[in-house]
């Protein structure tokens, strides 16, 4: 049984912003159950939101059109405003769906007991492989997120580093930081090698001793024990030497070193207390004990680098990185030098020179700053094999944020962050899971169904995971669901991950989800049409929930622009919009408090999303003009560094133009006495004004304002050696003329 653990004292250097977090101990593992009251008044918040939604049709928008004067610039208002009014209503009550199925799936969620599943991997060890593509990430980073892979209670599992930076830098900083991050995976099999070693040793023992006993000595238990408090005392000196430097530091240092020696703590002391209660446990049970330390400490790590290799796509996105080695899976390659690079050809004859890349059952992708709890692999591979799941492509658990951030938008990020965890938990209560794609167990043989081939020259290109948007997670998803395989969410918190520490960064993340959903409602209608022709039950919740999933962002942002910029009639104003919208802000924060913020953080989260509202914008134009144009929009990854992150001009100015025109629209519904307008007015300028300033940052947008009115001076400047060696630059090169011919 998980109980809640209290985080560890740590003396952080680094200084916190005021505002911030100072709670460090994440949220419990298992959701607690909630009460009946809890989920009736879920319930009821649905009803009420349809109710006053009806209620404001029929008595405002019809009472004005049929019984009001029949203007028509009225009428179009009217019909405007209740479209507004209607998208957003349902939003929001696409939220209290989502909340309501979360709530009773936590309700029912029963935890198999752990000796269950140590029964069945001592008998079935279905292969996994841990896929962490990375770019430009600190080498810190990645070790802890590799490290959290490693660490997992998984019999038979293959942890790959997928670097994807250029493999042959000139700059010293980039030199060495690539070095560091090729030997990270040994580095890391050589810390766990003691353990390894020590835990491999005592279980041939064991083997040897009870070859031909049928019974388990007690000596031979309390050897158990001793291994298991040796493995956690080892686990407590990790932590302890560990470098602390933030919050995530202080996350991976207490949940999963420490997490992980409690755990294995606990074993021995339990193991001990069945000795002096004289029960005499199984030779199978003090087996899978002893194998269940080499599956923690027995990892296999490697780097691999798609851009050594001109025959995989050099494509500049995180899909293509993942779907270069997923395609090379299964085969036996040798290595081709030409003129343009190393070529992998496929051959049978295997030598010493050959590259194998093993095939696998699972996949798991994991970002490269996540960190997994320690059954996250074991507990989500175990559900899939379950017979009553075995058209399950994709399992997860949707990441939480780490606590004790530093910022104040760290912290509001990382609500929003554990508010979507719950929604998310919710869609798969009515088959609407979307992958997320920070991290998830996915079936390798679910990939083979979607995949899509082509050539690039004589070499052949599969993509799994598709590209065609930046949200590469959701269109694939619908690829699944179109070949009649389902997703889950497991109803636990075991992934965490970073949430961007600055409004720089966390432009470049939201402008990013926002581009792409549009794009992929082509497919959903397709999938819709493929499970009808297969006589699949597809229920209405499912199709509003993943319509809403993928186009809400677009109806919402230009729903509150209209709102804000369109001075509407104050006729058709009414109470009954807020009644129709305040079940949503209660509940949500409810929910805000449930993750342990604050009630009050829903006012922040609204002035939140009013400065991102240009970011969204943006996003959603993005796609517009790639279903004009045809052409991908290039994949942005978000920024993950030390120091600031600076934000585009416009991502700053337009905030103070929000405020601007509120303050302006207050004062001219004053001036007519539409007290009404003015209020939302009033409450908008308030909100963006609090959020633009502790958010952004008053001098940090005065200094990105500088800099994006002064950057285009500046050109950047060519050495004029480097101008010589392009004048110079022979035509071609006697090897590819050798090679390929003229």
């Amino acid at each position: 049984m998980y109980t809640k653990r209290k985080t560890k004292k740590f003396k952080l250097p680094k200084k916190r912003q005021w505002g911030a977090e100072n709670r460090l101990d994440p949220l419990p593992m298992i959701h607690e159950k909630p009460s009946v009251r809890k989920l009736t008044l879920g319930r009821v918040a649905i009803v009420l939101t349809v109710f006053f939604w009806v209620l404001y049709i029929f008595s405002i928008i019809v009472r004005e059109l049929i019984d009001g004067p029949q203007n028509y610039i009225f009428t179009m208002e009217a019909f405007s405003y209740s479209f507004v009014v209607s998208v957003l209503t349902f939003s929001s009550l696409m939220y209290l769906v989502s909340r309501q199925g979360a709530l009773e799936r936590f309700s029912k969620h029963v935890r198999t007991p752990r000796a269950k599943i140590d029964e069945y991997f001592s008998q079935n060890q279905p292969s996994i492989t841990v896929l962490v593509p990375s770019y430009s990430e600190e080498n810190q980073v990645i070790r802890k997120t590799l490290l959290s892979a490693a660490l997992q209670e998984y019999p038979n599992i293959k942890i790959v580093l997928l670097l994807d930076d250029k493999p042959y830098p000139t700059d010293p900083a980039d030199i060495k930081r690539l070095k560091e991050a090729r030997n990270l995976g040994k580095n890391i099999m050589s810390f766990l090698s003691e353990p390894n070693k020590r835990s491999r040793r005592a279980f041939n023992r064991f083997v040897r001793n009870h070859r031909t006993r049928k019974t388990v000595l007690t000596s031979e238990v309390r050897a158990l024990a001793s291994h298991y408090e040796w493995a956690a005392e080892w686990l407590r000196t990790a932590a302890r030497n560990e470098v602390i430097d933030d919050h995530v530091d202080v996350f991976f240092s207490d949940q999963v070193l420490r997490g992980l020696a409690d755990d294995l703590a606990s074993v021995a002391e339990a193991l001990n207390m069945s000795i002096k209660d004289g029960a005499r446990l199984s030779k199978d049970r003090v087996a899978q004990l002893y194998k269940r330390l080499i599956w923690i400490f027995g990892s296999n790590l490697e780097v691999f680098e798609r851009k050594k290799y001109s025959s995989l796509s050099h494509e500049a996105n995180k899909a293509m990185n993942l779907n270069a080695y997923i395609g090379i899976m299964g085969g036996t390659y040798r290595k081709e030098k030409t003129p343009e690079g190393i070529n992998l050809i496929p051959t049978n004859h295997k030598t010493d020179k050959t590259v194998i890349v093993p095939n696998s059952d699972f996949l798991l992708t994991l970002d490269a700053d996540s960190i997994l709890l320690r059954e996250y692999c074991l507990r989500l591979v175990y559900l899939m094999q379950q017979p009553e799941n075995s058209r399950v492509a994709v399992s997860q658990t949707p990441y939480s944020s780490f606590r004790g951030a530093y910022s104040r938008i760290e912290r509001l990020a990382g609500a929003t962050t554990d508010i979507q965890h719950i929604l998310h938990q919710g869609m798969t209560k009515y088959n609407a899971t979307f992958w997320v794609g920070a991290n998830a167990v996915i079936r390798k043989s679910a990939l083979e169904d979607i995949v899509e081939r082509e050539w690039d020259g004589r070499f052949e290109v599969k993509r799994y995971i598709q590209d065609r948007t930046v949200i590469e997670d959701t269109e694939s998803s619908i690829d699944l669901a179109v070949h009649g395989w389902n997703l889950i969410n497991y109803p636990e918190r075991l992934s965490y991950s970073a949430t961007p520490p600055d409004f720089g960064s966390l432009v470049v993340q939201r402008r990013r989800w926002a581009n792409g959903g549009l794009l992929i409602l082509p497919k959903l209608m397709a999938q819709i049409r493929e499970r009808k022709h297969r006589n699949e039950l597809i229920s209405r919740t499912e199709l509003m929930l993943r319509i809403n999933y993928m186009a809400s962002i677009a109806w919402a942002t230009f729903g509150l622009i209209f709102l804000l910029a369109y001075p509407y009639d104050g006729r058709l104003l009414s109470p009954l919009v807020l009644l129709a919208a305040l079940p949503y802000f209660l509940t949500m924060a409810s929910d805000l408090k449930y993750c342990g913020y604050k009630y009050s953080d829903i006012f922040r989260i609204y002035g939140f999303n009013l400065i991102l509202l240009p970011v969204n914008l943006a996003g959603v134009l993005k796609s517009l003009e790639q279903a004009v144009t045809g052409r991908k929009i290039p994949f942005a990854r978000t920024p993950k560094v030390k120091d600031r992150t600076r934000a585009s001009l416009v991502f700053v100015v337009f905030p103070i133009l929000i405020i601007a025109f509120s303050l302006f629209t207050v004062w001219r519904n004053v001036e007519v006495q539409n007290w009404g307008n003015a209020l939302f007015a009033a409450f908008n300028a308030l909100a963006a004004t609090w959020a633009m300033a502790a958010y952004i940052g008053i001098i940090n947008a005065l200094s990105d304002t500088w800099v994006g009115l002064t950057d285009w001076l500046y050109v950047e400047n060519k050495s004029k050696k480097s101008e010589e060696l392009t004048i110079n630059k022979p035509k071609a090169d006697w090897k590819s003329i050798l090679y390929y011919g003229k």
